[in-house]
């Protein structure tokens, strides 16, 4: 009989509805308790996936306290994943947190010098590294179909702060009460929308064998405010050891889309939705061209959650190539932290 990882998701707002949905369609995991301060949240997902009212709770401390529980996935606003992850390791329970893990580098170095750390399962939410299309796109790259890696062009944003009217564009309202407007919870569109950005540059830039990616630079930042702190359109440039760089681009007022290009000294690699797709192809210019298209695959968070439940049963401390590492998690950290503080 297969094993089943348990787990408890704490913080239920959209982002835990598909995440506990994805339970359904998992192989080796089962959801058994969840944590809001919401009664009514708490209810209401408690209903829809039958979890025992004793594994229903209003305070995160009584969760953490569950043993049953073999990892927790956190799904609060960002401004709450830092307490929250240091109450986790102090009682040394598995971790995955949605990302971004952290607003600033100096909150991962505090966690990562934890001294429980080393010793407990932490990984963040990025899902996208669990899709088929990724697998395939590190095994072209790996086996020298496009060459050398040069750089890449990798983006994801769209417009949700203007629209159309007689005149051309206007303004539409935005409530700075909605996590993605407002500072204090973590809001802005680097750490909503650019931290996959830099997460799959780091990614791909680990693949080039001859560079050591703790070496980089974040250059030609240009970014623009909603408000006078609330980021919505930014790009960059991320030179590792001066040998591979990255074009990063990320927007809450431009349709600028999901792609990404990988570009080596013998082809390239298009990625047209690079980050949830239910469909997508990739597209392989190097020396043998080649369209790989991906239709209706098992849901992109059942993929992420029998990963990492596999890393749960085989004693890991992290997740599994191409999950992202803890280094990758602090190098992350350090990226974004640059990015919007330039």
């Amino acid at each position: 009989m297969n094993q089943i990882v348990k787990w408890g998701i704490i913080g239920l707002g959209n982002i835990a509805y598909e995440f506990a949905k994805a339970f359904n369609s998992s192989d080796n995991a089962q959801l058994i308790a969840l944590a809001s301060k919401s009664k009514e949240k708490l209810d209401e997902f408690g209903k829809n996936f039958n979890i025992k009212k004793e594994n229903l709770f209003n305070d995160y401390n009584e969760i953490i306290e569950n043993n049953n529980i073999d990892i927790f996935y956190i799904a609060l606003t960002n401004n709450l994943h830092f307490d929250l992850i240091l109450k986790l390791l102090d009682k040394k329970r598995n971790i995955l947190v949605e990302k971004p893990a952290f607003l600033t580098i100096k909150q991962a170095e505090k966690v990562f010098n934890k001294k429980n750390f080393e010793n407990i399962f932490f990984s963040e939410g990025y899902m996208y590294l669990y899709h088929p299309q990724i697998i395939e796109l590190i095994n072209n790259i790996k086996s020298g179909q496009i060459g050398d890696l040069v750089e890449m062009e990798t983006s994801f944003g769209s417009n949700l702060i203007y629209k159309k009217n007689a005149f051309g564009f206007k303004k539409t309202k935005f409530d700075t009460n909605k996590r993605i407007f407002n500072k204090d919870l973590g809001g802005g569109v680097i750490l909503d929308l650019g931290c996959y950005t830099t997460s799959m540059s780091l990614m791909i830039a680990s693949l080039k064998e001859s560079i050591e990616v703790s070496n980089f630079k974040v250059e030609d930042i240009k970014t623009e405010y909603l408000t006078k702190d609330i980021d919505v359109d930014s790009s960059a440039k991320i030179v590792f050891d001066n040998k591979f760089y990255s074009l990063i681009k990320t927007s809450f007022t431009k349709e600028i889309g999901f792609k990404t290009t990988i570009i080596g000294d013998q082809g390239q690699i298009e990625i047209e939705n690079s980050w949830n797709p239910k469909r997508s192809v990739l597209k392989i210019l190097g020396k043998k061209n080649k369209l790989k298209e991906f239709k209706e695959i098992k849901n992109i968070y059942a993929l992420e959650i029998d990963n990492i439940s596999k890393d749960i049963i085989e004693s890991k401390t992290q997740a599994s190539f191409p999950g992202i590492s803890k280094k990758n998690i602090l190098l992350n950290s350090k990226i974004i932290t640059d990015w919007m503080n330039a």
